[in-house]
Order: structure tokens, then C-alpha cells, then sequence
């Protein structure tokens, strides 16, 4: 690698790791996970971000087991087949971005017969880049820039769910969506720098962001129930305890996750002010009173995940194949549910898994 092309890599690299500003990264992968003794032959495809994605850092690889691929062998498990994970994600992408170029761009995957299961997530670079607007803001704040994120959200969400819908297979048996978790939950507890126009005071970081990534959620989950996808509450599984720590009879990350029917106020009332003693920050994930595992990277941005990475990125994609991990799920969890980001959130996503497929 000559001078030039490496800088031109490290700056895609901090501007993917950091707020992906202005850089985005196709980083797909295609992964079979190959059941000994069986030959059907399912498929899971997932749209999204660096999220989906497996991001790590790094631009030419990224974790074999991100959350769609985990999922994919709690169905090969389920199914006693071979499963297929497609994973079609652009790191630093937003909303409208995953929309158009992924899910539209690329929709013969989730058109093939095989195909069982469609999930997606976007949205956290729509947030991501809002929180970095907002935290170089001096003078008066100006809320603007949150309420575009989330409003962008919510229009391609909704796009999303009507797109396939429209153009999956007829054989797809589960469609779902993650939303999101709150990373940086810790480090946004600082002032801004501008002032807000009615006190003259600075502003809470995270305060102000939290309304804004709960009805980013509540949307998400609401528009499932509308347009008949399920929700795996990422923000739930990441946010609160495995145990019930104000006393309240409901383990946290429960009592957290979006109420199917309940209104948009109803959600952010209990997130940002009812249950806002239970958030954590998910880098020190309690699964009891006293144990915890860290779910996020150290860039502060990305899930934990274990088992390898595979090629993605720069210089391309990769297609691989190999044994499950794990071929029996006690209780349905695996012996690592809950001790990594993304086998966390694979873990939610299985929650919803057809018995057949």
C-alpha cells in the first residue's frame, strides 16, 4: 500500500468508525451455516448499516457472527437445516441510504425461493450524525438537526417495511427489525455548548438525545405491528439488567421492551423519565447484580461479537461455509447469549423464529 492510498484508508476508516460523515463501505457476506446430515437449504438476508454489517474497525473484514448470522444458526438448530445468512450492509450508510441501495438496489436476494426470513436496521448513522451536528453547535441550539434525523427515520422505515413487503418472496415465514441501542449513553452525560433559546442554559447531551432514539424506536416497533414485522428491541436487550434492580417486580431489560399498542407518549414516558434509573450504558451490561459483560466496542459505537471475522470492505466481499457453534439451544439460548453485543442481539432476533420453515 503506497503513502496515498493509505491515507486515503485511514481517513475512511475514522470517518466509518467515528459518526460516518460524508463515508460509507459495502461490507456484504455470504455465510452458510452447514448442519452435519442435512440438505435443505434455507436463507436468512439482512439490510442495514456498519450494525448488521459486523463492523470492527477494520475496512477489509469484519465479525462473521453478526447478529443475522447468529440467528441463522439458532433456525439451523430449529429447523435441523442448512441456513444461509446474506448479509447486504454498508457501513456509515443512513436511512435513506440502506433504503435505495440495499433493500431497493439489491432486493433479488430476499426474492429467491430459499428465502424464509427478512430482517433489517437503520437509522443509528441518522442519529449519529444529529448527536455530531448538534454537539458542535455554539450560540443558540438548534433542535432542527434531531428532529430531521428522526423524522428521516421514520419515513424510510416505513418505506422499508412497504418495500418488502411488496417484493420478498411469498415463501418468506418472518420478517423483523432491530431498532437501536444508545451508544455513548455514558459519554453524552455532559453539557452542550450552545444554549437553548428559552433558559439561556446549555443542555443536557443525553437528555436531549434519549426522546429523540425512543420515538426513533417506538416507530420502528409501531410501524411492525402496523405492517405486520416483529421488533427485536435491541434497546431493551442492551440497555437494561438481566435482573430486577429498582424493585419494581420486572427484570429491566422487560420492562424496557416497546408494549405492541401502546402510544408514542406512553413509550417515551417510561424510557426517558419512569424506567430512566434502569438504563445503563451497555458497556457494562449487567446479567445479575453482579456480573456484567461489555457490549460495545471500544470505538464506543459498535457491538461486541465473538468467533472470527470473515473478509468484508475494501477489497471486497466473501462467501463461506461451516459447521454451527452451537448445534442444540437449551431453553433456546445458547451457552453466550448474553455475554456479547451481537450475539445479544441475534439472540432477540431468534426470539421470533417460525417452529417450520
Amino acid at each position: 500500500m503506497n503513502t496515498a492510498t493509505r491515507g486515503i484508508v485511514c481517513g475512511l476508516l475514522l470517518a466509518i468508525g467515528g459518526q460516518a460523515f460524508g463515508s460509507t463501505l459495502n461490507q456484504n457476506v455470504s455465510w452458510t451455516v452447514d448442519r452435519s446430515g442435512t440438505t435443505a437449504k434455507y436463507r436468512v438476508v439482512a439490510y442495514g448499516d456498519s450494525i448488521y454489517a459486523g463492523y470492527n474497525t477494520s475496512i477489509s473484514n469484519a465479525a462473521k457472527y453478526s447478529a443475522p448470522t447468529v440467528d441463522a444458526e439458532y433456525l439451523s438448530a430449529l429447523w435441523n437445516a442448512d441456513i444461509e445468512s446474506i448479509r447486504r450492509a454498508k457501513s456509515g450508510a443512513v436511512a435513506s441510504d440502506v433504503y435505495n441501495n440495499k433493500i431497493v438496489s439489491e432486493r433479488s436476494y430476499m426474492q429467491a425461493a430459499s428465502t424464509r426470513v427478512v430482517t433489517f436496521e437503520m437509522c443509528g448513522n441518522d442519529g449519529l450524525q444529529a448527536r455530531t451536528a448538534f454537539k458542535d453547535q455554539s450560540g443558540t441550539c438548534n433542535y432542527g438537526v434531531l428532529n430531521t434525523a428522526l423524522n428521516n427515520c421514520k419515513t424510510y422505515v416505513a418505506a422499508a417495511m412497504d418495500y418488502i413487503n411488496a417484493n420478498a418472496s411469498p415463501n418468506v415465514k418472518l420478517k423483523v427489525i432491530s431498532n437501536l441501542y444508545y451508544p455513548g449513553y455514558n459519554a453524552d452525560n455532559v453539557q452542550s455548548t450552545c444554549k437553548d433559546s428559552a433558559t439561556g442554559a446549555t443542555v443536557n447531551m443525553r437528555t436531549t438525545f434519549l426522546p429523540v432514539i425512543a420515538k426513533m424506536n417506538y416507530w420502528m416497533c409501531e410501524y411492525a405491528r402496523q405492517k405486520g414485522f416483529k421488533c427485536a428491541d435491541s434497546f431493551a436487550q442492551y440497555m437494561g439488567a438481566d435482573y430486577d434492580s429498582n424493585g419494581d417486580g420486572q427484570v429491566d431489560s422487560d420492562a424496557l421492551r416497546y408494549v405492541a399498542g401502546e402510544s408514542e407518549s406512553s413509550y417515551v414516558t417510561r424510557i426517558t423519565s419512569t424506567l430512566r434509573t434502569t438504563l445503563r450504558d451497555a458497556n457494562t451490561h449487567f446479567v445479575s447484580s453482579s456480573s456484567s459483560y461489555d457490549y460495545i466496542q471500544s470505538d464506543d459505537v459498535h457491538p461486541t461479537y465473538t468467533g472470527g471475522t470473515v473478509s468484508a470492505g475494501l477489497w471486497g466481499g466473501s462467501t463461506g461455509t461451516g459447521a454451527p457453534r452451537y448445534t442444540s439451544f437449551t431453553s433456546g439460548k445458547s451457552p453466550i447469549w448474553n455475554r456479547y453485543g451481537h450475539e445479544r442481539m441475534g439472540w432477540a432476533l431468534s426470539t421470533y423464529n417460525p417452529p417450520s420453515p
